[in-house]
């Protein structure tokens, strides 16, 4: 691998004094697709926050674009090129569609970039947050991590509760914005095929750590593998 775009080196992790990630390590290439996955509760969704910097690092190190970022605030990485579409969407629902965008673009000229890639939103634009669909808060969330232009973008559970159809054209924007415009993603995601079939690598984390790192095509053609550390197999 080149100079990654992203490292983690040792990090050990977590809430307060609690530690939930031990000696994690790994680097994420520059327009790699990056499949994390593993059971619930085993420390997912904390490597993105860790990354984000929303967590206490106990021991470790992070660097991203090869600068330290370990100490460094949530704004400052997001600065730097990282976004993160969390787990649990976090828009405003009292504010519009255009607004909740502004807040994360700045600039109203901006927002022909959402709209063209979730023409959705255009379409509700001036409806509050709290008026959404799951799907397009969905959308509206990743839209807004978008406007601020990320090197590295982080996906935490993007399809949980959607209905397939919603689940397919997120995938789709996905694949559009790691083939077309070359963006690293890191996803964190339950559904296993989904993530396999779009990712080139993953890791599977289990109480937090590493236990296996591989590329995509060959996990999906080890169920063996899943079924241990996952509980599921791909088809």
């Amino acid at each position: 691998m080149t100079d990654p775009v992203l490292s983690l080196k040792g990090i050990s992790a977590g809430y307060g004094a609690t530690h939930v990630l031990n000696d994690v390590s790994f680097d994420v290439a520059k327009g790699e697709r990056l499949a994390v996955i593993g059971r619930n509760g085993v420390g997912k969704t904390t490597t993105l926050a860790t990354i984000m910097g929303l967590t206490r690092v106990h021991s470790g190190e992070i660097h991203c674009l090869g600068k330290p970022i370990t100490r460094l605030d949530t704004h400052a990485r997001s600065r730097l090129g990282l976004g993160l579409v969390p787990q649990t969407r976090d828009i405003f629902p009292s504010l519009s569609v255009e607004e909740n965008l502004l807040a994360g673009a700045g600039r109203r000229t901006d927002l022909e970039k959402a709209y063209e890639l979730f023409p959705r939103l255009k379409e509700r634009r001036k409806n509050g947050g709290n008026q959404l669909s799951g799907g397009e808060q969905q959308m509206l969330s990743i839209a807004r991590a978008l406007l601020c232009e990320p090197q590295v973008l982080m996906l935490d559970e993007p399809l949980e509760g959607l209905a397939p159809v919603i689940c397919d054209m997120l995938m789709s924007v996905f694949e559009r914005l790691a083939g077309e415009q070359g963006l690293t993603v890191i996803l964190v995601e339950q559904h296993v095929e989904l993530a396999l079939e779009f990712a080139s690598r993953a890791l599977i984390i289990d109480g937090g750590e590493i236990v296996h790192e591989a590329a995509c095509a060959d996990l999906r053609r080890s169920p063996e593998i899943l079924e241990r550390h996952v509980g599921l197999q791909a088809g």
